[in-house]
């Protein structure tokens, strides 16, 4: 159950809003082609898969419609992006094979060695103890079984600098960012082997130039009908924030892999 006390980061504007930037189903950058990256070289097929931070549901229906998951259970703590998510999956034709799950935060309600993959895609960026997320994952992991996901990191351990500190007040969301560092530690330590980080700060400083001249250019009076005119001057004022901090490398993107060993 979530918490009904908890303010809600993505509610049914904010998940018009991020699809209308990255596609529909996608609340993070790079759409169908990035999630499937995150998974790349990996072999899905007649697998069960974890997604945590499923959002409303665009990836959960990659697994397994284009990748071949035999089943997917996808989490999340909000309850309009799992609503969401359901109607995907049942509009997709494969409710049988997709289940979603409302959940609240803290360890995975899942038993041991229970998945073969556990994916998540730019959401464990809400979660900041990293160390105790590395070892609930490689703890419903199988023997075998892979961790690969996406999440937005900081360059550096200790404090944000000032400009850091103004995008993540920008974003207005409950971001725990860790370093590589911290990241790779903390998947060794929960006993991860063939551990992998590969940036993805130049990719996405090319993509969000992108967006921002989405928002600011000829799309902007659409947008501003479909959302609000303040709504998007804030999205505009948080763009600019994080491009500043993408440029000097501060914010940079991961992928992040590991396997639990046989």
């Amino acid at each position: 159950m979530s918490d009904p006390e908890r303010e809600l980061l993505y509610d049914d504007a904010h998940i018009s809003f991020l699809e209308d930037i990255w596609g529909e189903g996608f609340l993070s950058p790079g759409g169908a082609e990035e999630a499937l990256r995150v998974v790349e070289g990996l072999d899905l097929r007649g697998k069960r898969v974890l997604d945590i931070g499923c959002g409303s549901g665009a990836i959960a229906v990659l697994l397994a419609r284009d990748m071949g998951a035999a089943e997917v259970v996808g989490i999340d703590v909000e309850p309009d992006v799992c609503a969401a998510a359901e109607r995907r999956a049942a509009k997709a034709g494969l409710s049988d094979r997709i289940t979603v799950r409302e959940v609240a935060p803290g360890p995975l309600a899942f038993d041991d060695d229970s998945f073969d993959v556990v994916y998540s895609k730019d959401s464990i960026i809400h979660i900041p103890d990293k160390e105790a997320l590395c070892r609930d994952v490689y703890r419903v992991l199988k023997p075998g079984g892979w961790f690969a996901a996406s999440d937005w990191l900081m360059s550096h351990d200790g404090p944000p600098s000032p400009e850091m500190e103004a995008y993540i007040k920008a974003e207005d969301l409950d971001f725990a960012m860790a370093s590589p560092t911290r990241y790779e530690r903390a998947l060794k330590d929960a006993g991860f082997d063939q551990i992998g980080l590969r940036n993805r700060n130049p990719w996405y400083r090319e993509v969000a130039q992108r967006e921002l001249a989405t928002l600011t250019g000829p799309d902007r009076d659409r947008l501003d009908r479909d959302h609000g005119a303040d709504f998007i001057a804030d999205q505009e004022t948080t763009w600019r924030t994080m491009i500043r901090v993408l440029v000097s490398g501060e914010h940079c993107p991961q992928h992040l892999r590991g396997q639990k060993p046989l």
